[in-house]
This record gives C-alpha cells, structure tokens and sequence, in this order.
C-alpha cells in the first residue's frame, strides 16, 4: 500500500496486565505486544513489578527493533513480577533513538511508575517547557515523559494514583491512550475525545488493558469492554473500578484505524474493522464502478476493501500480489533512493492473474504518490490491460497531529492536485476515493470521529509547534 512505503505508520501500541493470583506476567505481555507488533516497528519494551515485593523494584526490558529482536528467553526469564506494562512504538514525535523506548520507569518520591502511551499531545511543548522552567530535566525528547512528569507531580497533592492521573489528563491536551503501572495498581485512561482505542480483558484472575482486542485474543482472554473515552479504570486487588467524571458528548475517534491501522480481527468500540473495510469496498463500487475483469487489494489492508468492491460489483476477486513477510525493520523507512527496490522486496505481482485483463486495484489511501506510481507501473508491467485505482479513503490534505505520522500538507499529492491531476501522475486509467460524505458508513454512523486529515477540520486546535518526527521528503 502507498501509505505503507511512503511513511504513514501506526502510531504506538500499549498492552498492560496484572495476575491476581501472583503469577509472572511478562509471558503474556510479550505475546500481547507481538499480537500489536502491527501499530509500531521500531522499538518495544517492557517493565514489571511484584506487587507483593518492595515498592520501589521495577524491572525493565527496552531495545529497538521488533518484539522478537528485542526479547529471548534470558531477558523475558529474567522479568519476575505479577504486574506490567508493555510498548512497541512508531516515532511520531520525538526522535527514534534508544532513549525515546517505552514503558518509561520513573523513580520519585512516591515510589514508582512506569507508563506506555499511544497518541501525541497538542500541546506539550508549552508543558516541557514550564516544566524545564521549574527544575525538571529530561532524558528524552518524547511527549510521553511530560505527561509522566505531570502524573509525578499531581501524586505529591491527591491521596492515590489515579486521581494524579485524573488531574494530569486536565492538563494535557490531544491524543492519549495511557497504561500506568504503580506498585500495586494498573491504570488505564482514555483521552476525552477517544482518539486512541484502548479495551478491557480478563483471563481467569488475570487483568488486560491493550490497544487493540486482537491482543486479548493472543493471550486467551476474554474481551471485557472499550474503555470509554475520557475514562480512567483503576485494576487493583478487589478488582475494577472506573472513573467516568471527565467523559463528554463530543468525540473524535480516529476514523483511519477501521481503513488502516487497526488489525481486521479487531473490534474496536463495538464495530469490527473487517466489517468497515468490506463497506468501504463496497461504497467504492457504488460511487466509482468500472468495467473490469479482476478486483485485487495491495496487501494487507487493501484486501478485505477489494473483497467488498467485488461483492459489491460482482467482478471477480482475486489476488495478484505476493508479500514478502520475512522484510525486517530495514524497509520500514527507505529513504528516496531505496524507495523503489524496497517496493519490489515488498511486493511482487503474479503475472497469471493480471495479465490481458483489465484490473481494479484497491488500496487504503495514497500518500505521496510515488508508490501508486510503482504499484500501477508493476501491474502494467506483468500485462495488465487497465488499472483501474480505488482508494478506501478520501484524500489526504492535511497533516495530523494526534498520534498518526501523516506529513505536513505540501508533501501529500492530494493538497493542491485534482484527482484527475493525481490519476496521471501515478499512471493509472482511472482513479477513484471514497467520498467524505459517506465516511461515517464504515463505523454505521454509531458515533462522532476525527477526519481531519481529509477536511482539514481538526476537534482540537493544532500546535503552533509541530514536534513530530522528521518524514522522508
């Protein structure tokens, strides 16, 4: 997909459990992480406490790289504890270094935290900087440490946890799906706008807080619920309690996990991602149908998009790419003069399907274009008569800045380009998106979302400081 070589990644993932009946958690937190691997690829970490040991003993794992690259049996063996929380990030603010790994461990004199967070803060910035004018000193560039910062800080004035957490979350703004390990408690907060997803699990005795509720299934628990946005659930001894004082009406929650992110096994507030995929391809169909002869997706997420355009169409549905899963970490981010090898490392086309035929390819969005260009150039290549492109998204106009690595506006092909203008550029012979009107079909209309990086309309004033990591031009 365009979006997956030109630099559109899946912000962060956040998984966290706690065994009531004592047992070593950082197993199940590995093969949670490893379920989430899909949401970031550059450095994982977990961090562990015995509930019944001292306080103040955390121990920690971090690295970059993959879950599998980062962990073995020696290092995971040596994370003894009934508690934890684990980590695998994409930067999206904040450089990709080794200092900037997750969970962060803080030491103060409460005790202890260790905190994972999914999401980008609006206004950090201004919060480093007051904190920097007050004492603090930072070991990393990312927003997740001022809000660590600030929990610390509220800790000092509220009788437990999660009333710091309560009174940081008023502080911060944006994006945040955050797991906080104390001592003797795991907390989950969801920010009031729901940007990020974050759901419940249980097993047994056992407690789960992740990103996406395909990590529940990795693990053998059993789905509990969403945490709602704006909700702070507190995991203890006796079990959950939440609370719900700083929910609101309006909502935004991220509309590009149901097209792209999310794994299609997840659900993800009550609305499976496969089911939103299969309805964008079959809107598609509806507003941009096409004589063809074939329908094919550009692997992953541009499958189940193909597979509803062909339900939809009744043109067959095929498959016409095969993926190389065994391309590490060393093409997530190619830079301009690897770009193309690292397209056809990725991906290469069977000939047998596409050829003499006339074919609609789906993917998920286009970013740059440049990739388009290839993967259409591929097709032709291989024999196709036509290329017929369908994107299950609107164009992209305009950055975002709530977790999500889209680029500033003058590097997105659909900012100041007619489709017609982009249909050229990437060679195909017709081009098709899927209209904004119709966006809200693919969650059925059950609740309010975030498109701003397709209307430009952001829930949240944008920071005058864009801090977000550095994209390939």
């Amino acid at each position: 997909m365009d979006s997956f070589y030109e630099g559109l990644h899946e912000e962060c993932g956040v998984f966290g459990a706690y065994d009531l009946d004592g047992e070593n958690i950082a197993p199940s937190i590995y093969y949670g992480l490893f379920a989430l691997q899909h949401r970031g690829q550059e450095s994982c970490g977990i961090a562990v406490s015995d509930t019944n040991g001292p306080k103040r003993s955390v121990l920690s794992c971090k690295g970059m790289g993959l879950v599998n690259e980062v962990f073995n049996p020696d290092n995971l063996g040596s994370l003894k504890g009934d508690i934890g929380v684990g980590h695998v990030r994409y930067s999206t603010a904040g450089a990709s270094v080794n200092e900037n790994t997750q969970p962060l461990v803080l030491n103060y004199v409460k005790g202890t935290l260790a905190l994972a967070h999914n999401g980008n803060l609006v206004n950090a910035p201004e919060l480093r900087k007051e904190l920097e004018h007050t004492g603090a000193i930072f070991q990393t560039t990312i927003d997740t440490e001022v809000i660590a910062y600030h929990i610390a800080r509220e800790r000092l004035n509220t009788p437990d946890v999660e009333g710091a957490v309560k009174n940081a979350m008023q502080k911060i703004k944006g994006a945040y799906s955050l797991i906080v390990m104390s001592p003797r408690k795991l907390i989950g907060a969801r920010d009031p706008f729901g940007f990020r997803p974050l759901c419940i699990g249980k097993r047994d005795r056992t407690y789960f807080l992740a990103s996406e509720s395909c990590a529940l299934d990795a693990v053998s628990a059993e789905f509990v619920r969403d945490v709602l946005p704006g909700e702070i659930v507190t995991i203890t001894r006796d079990g959950i309690k939440t609370d719900t004082s700083l929910c609101r009406k309006k909502l935004a929650r991220c509309i590009f996990e149901y097209i792209y992110f999310a794994r299609p096994d997840s659900f993800i507030d009550g609305i499976g991602v496969y089911h939103s995929r299969i309805t964008a391809g079959k809107i598609l169909a509806q507003e941009h149908p096409v004589e063809a002869d074939i329908v094919v997706g550009v692997p992953e997420s541009g499958n189940m998009a193909a597979m509803g355009f062909a339900m939809e169409s009744g043109i067959p549905y095929g498959v016409a790419f095969v993926k190389n899963g065994y391309v590490g970490r060393t093409f997530i981010k190619p830079k301009q003069s690897v770009r193309e090898s690292s397209v056809k490392i990725k991906l290469n086309v069977l000939r047998d399907v596409v050829e003499g035929k006339r074919v609609v390819m789906i993917d998920d969005s286009i970013v740059r274009g440049t990739t388009s260009e290839k993967i259409v150039r591929m097709l032709k290549t291989a024999g196709a008569k036509e290329v017929h492109v369908r994107i299950s998204s609107p164009p992209f106009k305009y950055p975002c800045y709530f977790g999500t690595d889209v680029p500033s506006s003058e590097l997105l092909i659909a900012y100041g380009h007619s489709v017609e203008e982009i249909r050229k550029m990437i060679g195909a012979d017709s081009l098709g998106y899927l209209s904004l009107e119709r966006l809200n079909e693919l969650i059925g209309g059950k609740y309010e979302y975030c498109h701003a990086c397709f209307s430009g309309d952001y829930p949240v004033e944008p920071p005058k400081e864009d801090i977000r990591g550095d994209f390939e031009k």
